[in-house]
């Protein structure tokens, strides 16, 4: 049986006969070498990740002013920040976006133009008191300015992620990228086989105090991350790194379109092979690893689960979903998280940096709760109207303004002779064909690409869909595209006239 301690581990890199190899090298020493004898041979494993972590910010303290001002409200290029820690100290999120560029610009942006040596504009204002008489503040800053600039990231380094795809007609812009229609392509995140905490899954050696690689400095992990739920595997860490000791190649700002802003990460954690079992979980491979496509056409928290999938599946740049090949592609760079791993491996052989165990361990059960909500969410099928008017497409403009006439109704289902949806009619439409003198069939003046919702939608989504593309009605359809209703701009103000 191998047992090692951290001080014998930290004895071989001050005498430079530390044996490190990254996760991915260890997989082929563990299949060569077997267990005991990874074990014996390597005495730290490392790891790294770079991808979008979104619930990252910093902490950063301006100094005091003259006069002095105790900061109430205050932005850094037009981007707020949390300011009610102290007079003045705040905390800039990345994901908060900016108050004049919208999701083009953000916290992040803030930060990497820091990083970078960039001058930023700072606005503040106080309601003033006897100590702090100043009101409003005008400046601009340097990172060097600032007293500290501590990175604090609240979540950081998901174990794994699920991947993404899209069933609907659509494109979709989500956290996961541009996903395409009809299932047209897959985003996944995680680094697999680099990911730190697919390396250590049971937190043996990764927990509070673990020294680690951040942004291109040292850092720690503080504890468990939020969100961190250990029992599905989604196993998430908080971390803290000084601003002033990284480096741009490992921290850079990006904005989703149509989502907002976000800050790629580099981290890199080494692994202490203390013992064999450490040695195998340390060969975890990409095929090991696995996690689920869901889709987000499904506007919900409890996603629907399309097919689980590996790592190495996903890398492969090419799953199969219902009998048809869909391209994959990964929101993180598994370029950097190669060479994050690899310059932590450098570092600890050159004696640069020293591993250390964590003074608590994260926790290993349990699962994050969804948020506790006092109102129940209305459904589409609570508002919509199930007396919907139906035609065929083969059907003549003159039977169409009929039913118009007789039903009061402004929105006709166009349906095949099975049933199922093909195209929806409006007044309007009838009214520019009898313009344009056009009396042909249905078919010929429909519209065919119909915007739909399902009956256990929140109607928060479905008014989202309406007012984004501008119609007034959607039809209500089921599983098998046949309709089961529609819902309007009407049925949605009478909701929340209601509530209101």
């Amino acid at each position: 049986m191998v047992k090692k301690s951290i001080h014998e581990i930290n004895r071989k890199i001050e005498d430079g006969s530390v044996n490190v190899v990254t996760a991915e090298e260890m997989v082929t020493i563990v299949k060569d070498l077997g267990v005991e004898g990874a074990a014996k041979e390597v005495d730290v494993v490392t790891t790294g990740t770079f991808g979008a972590m979104c619930s990252s910010g910093l902490m950063l303290n301006l100094g005091h002013s003259e006069p002095p001002i105790k900061i109430q409200k205050v932005w850094f290029n037009n981007v707020e920040a949390y300011s009610g820690v102290a007079a003045v100290d705040a905390y800039l999120g990345a994901a908060q976006i900016s108050d004049t560029r919208g999701i083009q610009y953000g916290g992040a942006h803030v930060i990497e133009d820091l990083l970078r040596g960039k001058e930023i504009n700072v606005h503040a204002t106080s309601y003033g008191t006897d100590c702090y008489p100043r009101k409003v503040l005008e400046t601009t800053i340097t990172l060097e300015d600032l007293n500290e600039a501590v990175l604090l990231n609240p979540r950081n380094a998901y174990q794994k992620y699920a991947a993404a795809t899209n069933s609907s007609k659509r494109i979709l812009n989500t956290y996961m990228g541009e996903l395409l229609p009809n299932f047209g392509n897959v985003t996944y995140s995680g680094a697999g086989v680099l990911s730190p905490l697919s390396n250590d899954p049971n937190y043996e050696t990764i927990g509070m105090g673990t020294r680690i690689f951040i942004g291109g400095a040292q850092g720690y992990v503080i504890g468990n991350g939020t969100q961190h739920s250990p029992s599905s595997g989604f196993g998430t860490l908080m971390l803290k790194g000084n601003l002033k000791e990284m480096s741009p190649d490992y921290l850079r700002a990006a904005s989703f379109t149509g989502y907002g802003t976000t800050l790629y990460m580099g981290i890199g954690i080494p692994i202490p092979i203390l013992n064999e079992r450490l040695a195998a979980a340390t060969a975890v491979r990409d095929e090991d690893i696995t996690t689920n496509i869901l889709d987000y056409a499904v506007g919900s928290r409890d996603k629907p689960i399309i097919r689980q999938v590996n790592y190495a599946e996903l890398k492969s740049g090419m799953v199969q979903i219902e009998g048809k090949n869909v391209p994959t592609s990964s929101l993180s760079s598994f370029k950097y998280a190669r060479k994050i791993a690899n310059e932590l491996k450098q570092w600890i052989k050159q004696g640069e940096f020293f591993i250390s165990m964590p003074v608590e361990r994260l926790p290993g059960e349990g699962l994050a709760k969804p948020m506790k909500q006092t109102q129940a969410v209305p459904l589409v099928k609570d508002v919509m109207s199930d007396f919907i008017v139906t035609i065929k497409k083969d059907q003549t403009i003159q039977e169409a303004a009929k039913k118009i006439w007789e039903n009061s109704f402004n929105h006709l289902a166009v349906v095949s002779e099975t049933g199922e949806l093909v195209g929806i009619l409006t007044a309007w439409d009838i009214s520019k064909a009898v313009a344009e003198n056009s009396f042909d069939s249905v078919e010929s003046v429909m519209t065919k690409k119909v915007l739909t919702c399902s009956p256990n939608e929140p109607v928060d989504i479905a008014a989202r869909r309406l007012d984004r593309y501008g119609v007034s009605a959607m039809p209500v359809i089921d599983t098998q595209n046949r309709v089961l209703g529609i819902i309007t701009s009407d049925n949605i103000s009478k909701l929340f006239a209601r509530r209101y």
